[in-house]
């Protein structure tokens, strides 16, 4: 199980890594000069070139990425003799352990994410501030998807060739072939603009809103419903079908149908027997879904305004704001590779035979 996991645990990090350069490297291909966005079209390339060399622009784009993943290591290598290193690092890391490897400094810190071009902000302190707006949505959604799939597939399950099975079933295939981004434009409009006078859902808003009469900040609850719904469609189509194809393909095994021999109900069949032993993929796919969302509200949340992370991400590409953008990008990764080691690992206590072949 050791090897197993390191194995596991190896391969998360290749993930991360792999993602963090793809990015870095598109970023830096693009067109734009960070430097000029700060100071502005009327700036003098004497102060231009101040910055460039503040922020380490100024160095070829192989290292400025060897710094960059320097600084979002845990572990990062310093030169010694750099006079001003405990004072920068200090100034970048906060609280950091040190020891001397020759004429290196190892250093053992917090992954340091930089700070915002534009705001001097810590990347850190935005993602903290947005992530949970971000987790909120994600969760809620994924609950709603879990409770309903599961309800609706054990339903179409049991109604096997009817009208109801097939027109859920087709409703199932568009949920999941409908991009997220186009679900929020389609359910914005037509129940927040449509209907919004009999819903009383506004198309835009975040969890907390400041009040206009200087009343302190109210908790809108009605903002979140329409990204939850949105963000629920695709799992929802996802695990109806998976409920209803583990729930027929259980009940055609022999002790299904000596339970029902013996004179049992069909809710007690479907509760006591068949339904604990179809979930394990809807729980697979439910925690996969889940690590995915977290990376899927990035549209949804700009559509709905919702400030969460993903709305901050979208805010940097526009500003080419890219420590924003890099740590946004670092945080799903590490969210999506998390979720998915998890899962990994909990298939491997469960059956030895994923061990032996992972």
């Amino acid at each position: 199980m050791i090897n197993y996991l390191l194995k596991r645990i190896g391969y998360s990090l290749l993930i991360i890594l792999g993602v963090v350069t793809l990015i870095f490297m598109l970023f830096n291909a693009l067109p734009g000069d960070p430097a000029r966005m700060m100071m502005g079209q009327r700036s003098d390339e004497k102060s231009l070139q101040i910055i460039r060399k503040d922020l380490g622009l100024d160095k070829p784009i192989g290292v400025q990425y060897l710094s960059y993943i320097n600084d979002l290591s845990p572990i990062s290598l310093h030169s010694s003799d750099s006079t001003s290193f405990f004072y920068l690092d200090k100034e970048k890391y906060g609280n950091f352990k040190s020891a001397q490897l020759g004429s290196k400094i190892i250093a053992f810190k917090a992954p340091y994410l930089r700070r915002s071009y534009l705001t001097q902000k810590p990347v850190g302190e935005i993602i903290s501030e947005t992530l949970p707006n971000s987790f909120i949505l994600a969760l809620l959604s994924m609950v709603l998807a879990s409770i309903l799939g599961i309800g609706i597939g054990i339903l179409v399950a049991l109604k096997k060739g009817t009208w109801l099975d097939k027109a859920t079933l087709a409703l199932c295939s568009t949920g999941m072939a409908v991009p997220s981004f186009f679900a929020a434009v389609i359910i914005g409009w037509l129940f927040a603009y449509v209907l919004g006078d009999f819903t009383g859902l506004n198309l835009t808003g975040n969890l907390y809103e400041v009040d206009p009469y200087g009343n302190g900040i109210n908790l809108m609850l009605q903002n979140m419903v329409l990204p939850v719904i949105t963000l629920a469609v695709r799992p929802l189509s996802v695990v109806v079908q998976l409920t209803r194809n583990s729930l027929l393909e259980v009940f055609s095994q022999d002790y299904i149908r000596t339970a029902k021999a013996k004179g049992l109900s069909t809710r007690k069949v479907v509760m006591r027997h068949a339904l604990k032993n179809s979930l394990n993929p809807v729980v697979g796919a439910i925690s996969g879904w889940f690590a995915s969302m977290m990376a899927g509200v990035v549209f949804v949340e700009y559509i709905f305004g919702w400030k969460g992370l993903g709305f901050t991400m979208v805010q940097a590409l526009s500003g080419y704001d890219l420590p924003i953008v890099m740590g946004c990008v670092v945080t799903f990764s590490i969210i999506f590779v998390v979720v998915n080691l998890l899962t990994d690992i909990t298939y491997g206590l469960l059956d030895p035979r994923v061990r032996l072949n992972g």
